[in-house]
C-alpha cells in the first residue's frame, strides 16, 4: 500500500467509500512505523512498569493516547453520518432528511434505538430497523479492536476495549488468587480454576443473551450502552469475594463476627465502586458512551440489587420498568435462570471431571422477552421446562458431590479455625495508613484488594509465635490429618434445626452418651464439629420453575405458566431438606469409635433419620429405635425368601 518513499499508492476514495479511510488509516501507521516515527505503542515487555497489571492474553492501548489521524465515529459530524448511510443501501430520504433536521453527529451513536429513531421522525418501522443494523455494523467496524481470549470453556472471546480496561486493574486482577470452589480444591485435584476466569465467562454469557434478544426484538429498543452495562455486570459481580471463596463470607465471617450480615454481593459493589475511582475510569467509560452515574447505578444494581427499594417508579434506579427484564441476566432473583449459573455449571463440571446435563445455548436460541402482569421478564419456549429442570438437577448434583462434599466441607472448616486463630494477630495496611485484621479488612477495599488465597501461606510461613496454634491446624491439613468424618443424618420434614440453634448441637451430642457400656475417652463439647447443610433448588422449598414463563409457538407473544404435573410424573416432589453431619476433632482410634456412638444416641434422641452406617458402627443401639428397623416390605420379603428356601431344603 505504499511505496519506498513512504508514499501512499493512489486509490479511489470514490471506490472505496468510508471503508478505505480505515486502509489508509492503516497504511500510514505502517508507513510510521517503518520511518521510526512514533506510531501504535507496543505492547509492554514482562518485567516493565507498564506490563504489572495488563492480561497476558492482550493489551490495549490507553484511549488518550489513540492517534491523532484515526477518526473515530464517534466523533464524526451529521455529513459524514449522512454518507456512511448512503454508501451501505440506507438511501431514503426521509431518513437522510431526519439526520440532517435533528443534526445529528457520531456522539450519539451508543444512544440510538427503535423509539428515539421514531421520535425522530422516521416513520417506517423497516427503515428504522435498516438504520440500526447499519450503525451497529458501524460500532463494530470503527470501534477500538476488540481483544481476544482463548477459554477453555467457550472458546475464543471478543471483549469490548472497556471490559479490557477493568479486567487490567489490580480489583479485577485480584480474582487470580482465589480459587473458585475454596476447599473443593483439596478433594478435586482439577477443580484449580479460579474466580478471574470465571468472571470472563460470565462477562461473555451476559454479552450472548443479552445481544440475542436484541436481534430477535428489536421493539425491546436495547441500546449498545445496555449491552456494555450488562457486560460489566457479568464481568465485575464476583469482585468481593475473598479468600476461598465461598468459605470467607459463609464460615469465617459469621464466627469471626457473629452480628455481621456482611455477604460478598455487598463487597462487589463496594469494590466495583472502588476499581472504577482508584483506576481513574469514570472518564474512560464516558468515552465509551456509558452515561455517569445512570449507568454506574445499573451496574451495581444488577450485581447487588435493587437500590431504590422504596420507590414509586419501581424497585431500579439504573433502568426504567420497561427495561427490567435487564435485570435478569447476571444475577436472576426471580427464578434463578442467569448467566452465572451456566458458566459456573460448565467449567465447575470440566474442572471436576462431572458432566454437564445443562444446555445453555438452547436456552440462548429460545430465550425471548414477553409481558408477565405488566412487566417484561425473560421467557423460553414451552418444550424447554425439560432443559430447566435439568438445570436445577445439575445444580443439585454438584452440590451434593462437589461443593457440599464431607472432606472439602472439613477442610474449610479447618481453615476457617486457623483463620479464627490468626485474625487478629495479621496486619493488613489500608487507606490512609491505617491497619485492618482479617475479619476487618473487609471494611476498606484498600487493604482488601490485598487479601486473597495467599493468606494461608502467609500464615503457615510467618515467624510469629502467636501463628502457633494457625499454623498447626494448616499442617495437618498438609499432612492430611484431617478431622473425622462420624457420619450424616436428617431431621423429619418440619423440625429442621433453625440458625439460633446452631451453636448448641455440639454440646448436645457430647450429652448423648449411650447407655450401653462403652470405654470412657472424655469427649467433651468442643470435640464435635456439627455442620448443617441446606440443599434446595436455589429458592429454598419452592419449586423454581413456577416462577419461569413460557411462550408457545402457535402465540410466541403470550406467556404461560407450565406446572410440574404438566411436565412428568418423575420429577422431584420436595425441592429443599436438610443434612447434618458431624465430625470428631480427636483423630484417634478409641475415640472416632466412642464418637460415633455418641452421634448415633443422638439421632435416636433427636428423631433424626437412621445414619447409614449405623448398623455397623453402633449394632446395639439401632434397634432401640422402631423406626430405624427394616420395613414391613423387606420383613415380607425375608419371610417368603426363607419358607422358599425352607420348601427345597426340606
Amino acid at each position: 500500500w505504499a511505496d519506498e518513499e513512504g508514499s501512499l499508492a493512489s486509490l479511489s476514495a470514490e471506490r472505496l467509500g468510508l471503508q478505505g479511510e480505515l486502509w489508509v488509516f492503516f497504511a500510514e501507521t505502517k508507513v510510521m512505523q517503518n520511518s521510526g516515527k512514533e506510531g501504535v505503542p507496543k505492547r509492554a515487555r514482562p518485567g516493565s512498569p507498564a506490563y504489572e497489571h495488563h492480561t497476558p492474553e492482550k493489551c490495549v492501548s490507553p484511549w488518550q493516547d489513540a492517534d491523532p489521524n484515526r477518526l473515530p465515529a464517534r466523533h464524526w459530524g451529521t455529513e459524514q453520518l449522512c454518507y456512511y448511510l448512503c454508501r451501505n443501501d440506507v438511501d431514503d430520504p426521509e431518513v437522510q432528511r431526519c439526520f440532517q433536521e435533528n443534526e445529528l453527529t457520531g456522539s450519539v451513536l451508543p444512544f440510538l434505538n427503535d423509539s428515539y429513531l421514531e421520535k425522530m421522525g422516521i416513520r417506517c418501522q423497516g427503515s428504522r430497523t435498516k438504520v440500526l443494523l447499519c450503525l451497529r455494523k458501524l460500532e463494530q467496524t470503527y470501534t477500538d479492536m476488540m481483544k481476544v481470549f482463548n477459554d477453555p470453556i467457550h472458546g475464543h472471546i471478543e471483549m469490548h476495549p472497556l471490559l479490557v480496561r477493568i479486567i487490567d486493574t489490580p480489583q479485577f486482577q485480584r480474582l487470580r488468587y482465589i480459587k473458585q470452589l475454596g476447599g473443593t480444591y483439596y478433594v478435586f485435584p482439577g477443580a484449580s480454576h479460579n474466580r478471574f476466569e470465571h468472571s470472563l465467562g460470565v462477562g461473555h454469557l451476559a454479552g450472548r443473551l443479552v445481544r440475542a434478544l436484541q436481534e430477535r426484538q428489536p421493539e425491546l429498543d436495547i441500546s449498545q450502552r445496555d449491552i456494555l452495562c450488562v457486560q460489566i455486570a457479568g464481568l465485575c459481580h464476583d469482585l468481593g469475594h475473598g479468600p476461598f471463596s465461598h468459605m470467607f463470607d459463609g464460615r469465617f465471617i459469621p464466627l469471626a463476627n457473629p452480628k455481621s450480615k456482611w455477604k460478598h454481593e455487598q463487597a462487589s459493589v463496594k469494590m466495583f465502586e472502588y476499581l472504577i475511582a482508584s483506576n481513574e475510569l469514570g472518564p474512560v467509560m464516558e468515552y465509551y458512551g456509558l452515561c455517569l452515574p445512570e449507568d454506574i447505578d445499573f451496574i451495581k444494581e444488577q450485581i447487588g440489587g435493587p437500590t431504590n427499594a422504596n420507590g414509586c417508579s419501581g424497585p431500579y434506579r439504573g433502568r426504567p420498568k420497561e427495561k427490567s427484564f435487564l435485570y435478569e441476566i447476571v444475577a436472576n432473583h426471580r427464578n434463578g435462570i442467569d448467566v452465572d449459573k451456566w458458566d459456573y455449571f460448565a467449567r465447575d463440571c470440566h474442572h471436576l471431571g462431572i458432566q454437564n446435563n445443562f444446555d445453555y445455548e438452547r436456552f440462548i436460541k429460545f430465550a425471548r422477552v414477553c409481558e408477565v402482569d405488566m412487566e417484561k421478564h425473560i421467557c423460553t419456549r414451552d418444550k424447554e421446562v425439560g432443559n430447566l429442570y435439568d438445570m436445577f438437577h445439575t445444580r443439585n448434583c454438584l452440590h451434593r458431590r462437589a461443593y457440599q462434599h464431607k472432606v472439602g466441607n472439613i477442610i474449610e472448616t479447618m481453615i476457617t479455625d486457623a483463620f479464627l486463630k490468626a485474625d487478629k494477630y495479621i496486619k493488613i495496611k489500608g487507606s490512609k495508613g491505617k491497619e485492618y485484621h482479617l475479619s476487618t479488612a473487609i471494611e476498606d477495599m484498600n487493604a482488601y484488594t490485598k487479601l486473597t488465597d495467599d493468606i494461608f501461606l502467609t500464615i503457615l510461613r510467618s515467624d510469629l509465635p502467636e501463628l502457633h496454634e494457625a499454623q498447626e491446624i494448616l499442617r495437618k491439613i498438609e499432612r492430611r490429618d484431617l478431622y473425622k468424618y462420624l457420619g450424616e443424618t436428617q431431621p423429619p420434614e418440619g423440625n429442621e434445626i433453625q440458625k439460633e440453634q446452631y451453636d448448641l448441637l455440639p454440646a448436645e451430642v457430647a450429652a448423648s452418651k449411650p447407655e450401653t457400656e462403652i470405654q470412657d475417652v472424655g469427649l467433651k463439647a468442643e470435640d464435635f464439629i456439627v455442620d448443617v447443610i441446606n440443599m434446595d433448588y436455589g429458592m429454598k422449598k419452592k419449586n423454581p420453575i413456577n416462577n419461569v414463563r413460557f411462550y408457545c409457538k402457535s402465540d410466541i407473544t403470550k406467556a404461560v405458566k407450565i406446572t410440574k404435573e404438566q411436565v412428568s410424573k418423575f420429577l422431584p416432589e420436595k425441592f429443599a431438606e436438610q443434612l447434618i453431619r458431624v465430625y470428631c476433632k480427636k483423630t484417634d482410634r478409641e475415640s472416632i469409635s466412642v464418637a460415633r456412638k455418641y452421634f448415633v444416641q443422638w439421632c435416636l434422641v433427636k428423631n433424626f433419620s437412621k445414619p447409614q452406617d449405623g448398623d455397623v458402627v453402633a449394632p446395639e443401639l439401632t434397634p432401640m429405635k422402631e423406626g430405624w428397623s427394616q420395613d414391613k416390605s423387606d420383613k415380607c420379603q425375608h419371610s417368603k425368601e426363607y419358607s422358599r428356601v425352607s420348601k427345597t431344603l426340606f
